[in-house]
């Protein structure tokens, strides 16, 4: 369990009681992350007739479940990620929402909604037959986190919620219009001079416009200027 994280107990089975006990007891407190471990099984979950998912399990197979939701939106996860979890107790899942890591298609927008990845999440519990699972999510992930709960709460034995990001109008604007300029002026640059000027109005809306568009000049005008 990572420093700082903020634990929702719910009532639940044998295991989620022992789970609680075990947090209470402090024994699943570290300063340090655990080990590198690698996935038991790994694949690829069809979620929609264009978006396949990717997904691992590691840890203790007939562990407490616990499933991992990564930031971003379109962060991914990596080998990392399982390193939160004690892998002797907990069955680790890990996935990549639609369009980001290794899930297909990469940097796809299209069918890709906070209810889209709802449902694939529990398409996925089902996937991988498991009744209920903790859910552990950070920055979007967070978000992502309590809207699954709201949905299937009957699903949820419990949530760890760390990096509390709920993509509200003010985050966004700290983040992304300035904000964060104060903390890192040279990343800020970066991301600010990518953008002509008369569009700085609005970051948000002039990403999303080369996000969006098909024209690789728009989306990378130094690779199109240098046709490389």
């Amino acid at each position: 369990m990572e420093p700082g994280s903020q634990i929702i107990e719910s009532k639940g089975n044998d295991r989620n009681k022992v789970l609680v006990n075990a947090l209470r007891n402090g024994r699943l407190f570290r300063r340090d992350l655990y080990g590198q471990i690698k996935p038991y099984s790994s694949g690829f979950l069809e979620v929609s007739d264009l978006h396949s998912l990717y997904w691992e399990q590691s840890g203790n197979p007939d562990g407490y479940p616990v499933v991992f939701f990564h930031g971003g939106p379109g962060a991914g996860t990596s080998g990392r990620d399982r390193r939160y979890f004690d892998p002797d107790f907990f069955r680790i899942i890990l996935f990549d929402q639609r369009g980001a890591g290794k899930s297909k298609p990469h940097a796809c927008l299209k069918d890709n909604t906070t209810w889209d990845l709802i449902k694939d999440i529990e398409k996925l519990r089902k996937h991988l037959n498991i009744e209920k699972w903790q859910v552990f999510g950070g920055s979007w992930g967070s978000t992502l986190a309590l809207a699954y709960t709201q949905a299937y709460a009957e699903r949820v034995t419990g949530m760890v919620l760390r990096g509390i990001f709920l993509l509200r109008k003010k985050e966004i604007d700290w983040f992304y219009e300035g904000g964060a300029a104060t903390i890192y002026p040279d990343a800020w640059e970066s991301f600010r001079d990518f953008i002509p000027n008369e569009e700085r109005d609005n970051f948000v809306v002039a990403y999303g416009k080369r996000l969006n568009s098909n024209d690789l000049r728009k989306q990378l005008p130094k690779f199109g200027r240098h046709g490389k």
